[in-house]
């Protein structure tokens, strides 16, 4: 009497699935067509279906999210190549788009899956069905997520100024040597405007320090209001701020200096029942082949601003060279 050992083998893996009903993983096993012939009772509390609702269904059709395309890129390299393969959360956030109910993860709206997929060979060495793990990973998922924004968070923090939200020196002057070194590779054009408040000094005499962070605060305001997202702008000083306007000229980038420096002189900065006006000189510097470093660019740029300060103040002047 001969046995069919493909028989055998799938009332085997059938015993075995037994077994495993209440472990808390998913166990699903497709044939061929993707059908499915298996489905564990991690599977049915999860997705609310029995076993009987999913029998000889094609999984696609039950579950839509699945990218189709993507899984059977996936599973034939299984079926074809008798060898395992895998997918994880930071892949693929899940296979099966199921509802989170843990309570320790109970913000996450979906369950996050690592999955395994394994062959189930028939008795000429040829894979027939495929096995189908799931895993829930909600809780380490949600607790890297949390641990990134944490460190994300406590890094843009490193890179900001508290007060105006503008990169702080030391990473606005990073992205600047970064910015030479690039235009000077690709030989592209990009100009340097740094700034201030004219009279600062006067303006926390006559107003008090607070007054004059709502000046400094209301400058960066107008700054963020008028820039480009490429355009990298950082609180240089006290009451000194500089950008970088990526792929511009000294002539576009005065278009944007006085737009810049009128917007500033026409606003009204109001500091419990004070109001006050105040000014500001900017000093602009393109990338020219006779400026060798960052440090040489701002230098330029500096100088721009002191022609300023000198001409009389909420004007803005080109560096023109030496």
């Amino acid at each position: 009497m001969t046995t069919d050992n493909s028989s055998d083998n799938f009332k085997e893996f059938h015993s075995f699935m037994g077994m495993l009903q209440n472990l808390d993983v998913g166990l699903v096993v497709l044939d061929r067509e993707y059908n499915i012939q298996l489905w564990n009772n991690f599977m049915e509390s999860h997705s609310g279906l029995h076993p009987y609702e999913v029998r000889d269904q094609l999984l696609f059709d039950i579950f839509t999210e699945i990218n189709e395309e993507w899984f059977r890129h996936k599973a034939e390299c299984v079926f074809q190549l008798n060898t395992r393969a895998f997918t994880t959360w930071e892949q693929r956030p899940y296979l099966f788009k199921f509802k989170n109910y843990r309570p320790i993860t109970g913000s996450a709206e979906f369950m996050y899956q690592n999955v395994t997929i394994i062959p189930l060979d028939s008795s000429v060495g040829v894979v027939e069905r495929i096995g189908i793990i799931v895993y829930d990973v909600t809780d380490v998922a949600v607790n890297r997520i949390e641990l990134k924004a944490v460190n994300d968070e406590l890094k843009r923090l490193s890179r900001t100024d508290k007060l105006t939200g503008l990169f702080n020196r030391g990473y606005w002057e990073e992205c600047l040597s970064k910015e030479f070194k690039r235009a000077k590779r690709y030989e592209q054009v990009s100009s340097l405007i740094m700034f201030d408040i004219d009279h600062f000094k006067h303006v926390n005499d006559q107003y008090g320090h607070p007054a004059g962070d709502a000046a400094i605060k209301n400058t960066a305001d107008a700054l963020i209001m008028n820039m480009r997202e490429t355009d990298v702008a950082g609180r240089y000083g006290g009451e000194e701020y500089a950008i970088v306007l990526i792929n511009t000229s000294a002539e576009q980038a005065k278009i944007f200096a006085e737009r810049l420096r009128k917007h500033i002189e026409e606003s009204v900065v109001h500091y419990q029942d004070i109001s006050f006006q105040y000014t500001v000189s900017l000093g602009i510097a393109e990338l020219s082949d006779g400026i060798s470093n960052h440090e040489e660019w701002m230098e330029a740029a500096d100088h721009a601003l002191y022609q300023s300060k000198e001409g009389g103040r909420n004007c803005v002047s080109v560096y023109k060279g030496k």
